[in-house]
């Protein structure tokens, strides 16, 4: 095992933790910007360095068709390939491949899809996945997972549960860093109590330095997102980092840290910005908007960044969609909101003053109570009291 977790503070199910990796000391709960390519898209290493963050996920399946997995290990890795001294973690490359490829073809041998370089039939096995990522050196790699979307139900679901299980002892007989490198599972099992309960024990089991919870947001209802990473995260062990993949709406960051979780990636607040939507506290603010034209004030008055201490909303409403700058600064401004989110949520949890970050957070978003009530039923569980910012629900 490659990593420490150490828990410095509790609100319930809540952690805040000092996740110490090969690269990097990290402070959870922690937000992870998507750099398919080994980029975030516009931003260097410096500045992401500079907005706080600690761990860059980088895409296997994009590394591994360009520059190739060979390449960056005859380079010295990704870290240095790349130029990023802190923390990396890379995916297996299943999810892009039943994302991208239609033509993904998923047995027992592993996930078989037409080369998008050639068209040749390629087969990706767990043994491979595990191989690839060796070679790239992030600090953490996923374990290949039978993937399917949530919303499938059925036989299905309970085939990839079990098909993952079997694979992760394909995935850790592979690997051959695992002093360098940690490797985590990934719960699957669908919208399926039962089927999430057995695949968390038969992860757990084994013994693994981290877990992650896999297969939600793919279009779930919310009300069956919250209750699987309640599940999970009660199940899962405690002095382990738990990773829910692919959240990455403050919001839902701030419910699932409530409940326990730890770690979180998505493409969100990149991809929004590259259609001209900027995060602050009030939700999203369209700066494409013809509104924005003569406004002079920064995005968000309350936010530190470099790109709100500078720049006009007007300025970046010019820009927008029409220039690189444009999405860039937006870019810079959303991930600077994500790593002050994880600062915020970290420090709050350890100064015993998380149900009044949460209230505050949530007062914002909601100032006229109108919380949803999923979010509600989540605290509830949570025990974090959010009713001074709640009206009270008319069953009309």
């Amino acid at each position: 095992m490659a990593l420490r977790f150490e828990v410095l503070g509790r609100f319930n199910r809540a952690r805040a933790a000092q996740l110490t990796l090969p690269h990097f000391e990290c402070q959870t709960p922690l937000f992870m910007p998507v750099g398919t390519q080994g980029t975030i898209k516009g931003l260097t290493t410096n500045q992401l360095e500079d907005i706080g963050c600690q761990i860059i996920l980088g895409n296997t399946y994009h590394l591994a068709l360009r520059p190739t997995s060979e390449l960056i290990d005859e380079l010295g890795g990704l870290h240095k390939f790349m130029n990023w001294p802190r923390a990396l973690l890379t995916d297996s490359g299943g999810f892009q491949m039943v994302s991208l490829l239609h033509l993904a073809d998923i047995t027992e041998k592993g996930v078989t899809f037409q080369s998008p370089v050639d068209g040749k039939p390629m087969l990706l096995t767990p043994e491979e996945s595990i191989q690839i990522q060796n070679r790239i050196g992030a600090d953490i790699i996923m374990a290949l997972d039978d993937v399917v979307k949530t919303t499938i139900t059925g036989p299905r679901i309970e085939e990839a549960m079990y098909r993952t299980l079997r694979w992760i002892d394909r995935c850790i007989a592979a690997h051959k860093r695992p002093h360098d490198q940690n490797l985590f599972g990934i719960v699957q099992g669908g919208l399926d109590p039962v089927l999430r309960d057995i695949c968390v024990r038969g992860l757990v089991d084994r013994n693994l330095p981290g877990y992650a919870i896999g297969g939600l947001a793919g279009g779930e209802d919310k009300d069956s997102f919250w209750r699987v990473v309640a599940q999970c995260t009660a199940a899962l062990p405690e002095d382990k980092p738990r990773y829910v993949m692919g959240v990455g709406y403050p919001l839902d960051i701030v419910v699932c840290s409530a409940l326990g979780a730890d770690m979180y990636d998505c493409v969100y607040p990149t991809r929004t910005a590259r259609f001209g939507t900027a995060l602050v506290p009030e939700g999203v603010l369209k700066l494409k908007h013809n509104a924005m034209a003569k406004d002079t004030r920064p995005i968000d008055p309350t936010c530190a960044c470099m790109v709100c201490k500078n720049y006009t909303r007007a300025y970046i409403h010019s820009l927008v969609t029409k220039d690189a700058m444009g999405s860039q600064l937006l870019s810079y401004h959303n991930l600077y909101y994500m790593m002050q989110l994880s600062r915020n949520l970290h420090s709050s949890i350890v100064e015993g003053k998380f149900p009044e970050f949460v209230c505050n957070f949530l007062q914002k978003m909601f100032p006229k109570g109108d919380v949803p009530e999923w979010v509600c039923n989540a605290m509830e569980v949570a025990e974090i009291d959010i009713s001074s910012c709640c009206a009270p629900f008319r069953k009309d």
